[in-house]
């Protein structure tokens, strides 16, 4: 199927993939605007997939690049995460060219809403308790941990994909002890590895349109942009009410639509 890049087509894609790049930077769940703006141009649904992922690959690295260039995020500490997720996504893919993501589909919004309610729960600070936290794992577990944490999230991430950043951000609070901007710099640039593991899948199999893709991601990597200085900027305060708003409209449309 032919689309017309024209200006009534072009206009609604270029909000939604300005709006999706601001958000995805911050907290992630911008997918949960290209696809339904996609979806309306009359797109079918396995072009949307992996459309979605080479214009979800363009905010995810420029949101990583900064969160880089800033000492927010440091690569090198991550690889085993960033190895699980590659191929996490890879097999997730292939399985979602394969089969039906019903069953998932239901099961998000469930998810989603945990995850929100694990972030909105209020926790003290380490100065207010007498509990100190408990110390992290030796490094070799905690490269396993990482190793599957990423190859679970990758796969998911290349199965189905909306809600990926909500799960990374409550994965490097919880299991890595770390504060919300830093966990911010962690799932943009898992995102951004399963991004492209899942892209490369979906370019082979001919699933993805390079020119509303291209076409969206040069836009929503100026959303990116701003959305990634606005969460290094303005910190927690600003963080975790965007991923809360995010992550409870993405339920609710699920809930809706599934």
């Amino acid at each position: 199927m032919e689309f017309t890049l024209d200006l009534a087509t072009l206009l609604p894609l270029g909000i939604a993939a300005l709006l999706a790049g601001f958000i995805d930077a911050i907290a992630g769940g911008g997918g949960m605007l290209v696809m339904p703006a996609l979806l309306s141009i009359g797109m079918p649904p396995h072009l949307v997939i992996g459309t979605n992922k080479l214009v979800g690959t363009f905010g995810t690295f420029s949101a990583s690049l900064t969160f880089i260039r800033k000492g927010l995020f440091k690569p090198a500490l991550w690889w085993a995460m960033s190895f699980g997720t590659f191929f996490g996504a890879l097999i997730g893919a292939v399985l979602i060219y394969l089969m039906s993501a019903g069953v998932l589909k239901k099961l998000l919004p469930l998810a989603i809403l945990l995850a929100a309610a694990y972030l909105a729960w209020p926790r003290r600070s380490a100065s207010a308790t007498t509990h100190p936290k408990p110390p992290l794992p030796p490094p070799a577990i905690r490269r396993g941990v990482k190793l599957i944490t990423g190859g679970l999230i990758g796969f998911y991430d290349g199965f189905i994909g909306p809600g990926t950043g909500a799960f990374w951000m409550v994965a490097a609070i919880r299991l890595f002890q770390l504060d919300v901007v830093a966990a911010a710099g962690v799932a943009r640039f898992m995102n951004f590895i399963s991004n492209i593991a899942a892209l490369l899948t979906f370019m082979v199999l001919g699933n993805v349109d390079y020119a509303i893709g291209l076409s969206m991601g040069a836009i929503l990597m100026i959303g990116a942009f701003i959305g990634a200085h606005s969460a290094i900027r303005y910190g927690a305060p600003f963080i975790r009410p965007v991923f809360l708003l995010v992550v409870l409209l993405m339920a609710g449309r699920l809930l809706v639509t599934g």
